[in-house]
């Protein structure tokens, strides 16, 4: 009985993770976390720590710092941008904890990978597109003559 009990907790468990997951940039808390997953804060808290090994909030930094991460490493916007983009509101502390982290600070992290247009990926049509010649001579060059 007992597995019978815990497997709705376990499936609102899951359902407060994927909010986590979806919703990382919105000033989400442990209470919203634990709304979603019908359970209190407290209750919510022990229960997510037994089923993921962290907390709530350890959880919701970590997808936090991974997206600021991707950022840093594929577009060229502000430190202070990327932090408020990610859902914190401080930049001093955004950098202390992904310096502990990933070991480097945003901008020694940044500086150690190879510049973002280096990712861009232009579409192949694009690229026909500007490869075609310019002058080109089939029918589009010649001058009818009306008599």
């Amino acid at each position: 009985m007992a597995s019978m009990s815990s497997q709705p907790t376990a499936r609102h468990l899951l359902r407060a993770k994927d909010l986590a997951d979806a919703r990382f940039a919105e000033p989400l808390t442990v209470a919203d976390l634990a709304a979603s997953a019908r359970l209190s804060p407290a209750h919510f808290s022990l229960a997510f720590r037994r089923a993921f090994g962290e907390t709530p909030h350890a959880y919701l930094l970590t997808r936090r710092l991974e997206r600021a991460a991707a950022m840093l490493r594929m577009t060229d916007r502000t430190v202070a941008d990327i932090c408020t983009a990610v859902g914190l509101s401080s930049v001093g502390s955004f950098t202390t904890t992904f310096t502990r982290v990933y070991g480097k600070s945003p901008t020694a992290y940044r500086a150690g990978l190879p510049p973002p247009s280096a990712y861009a990926v232009v579409p192949a049509c694009i690229e026909r597109a500007y490869g075609r010649p310019h002058n080109r001579t089939f029918r589009e060059d010649t001058v009818r003559a009306d008599p």
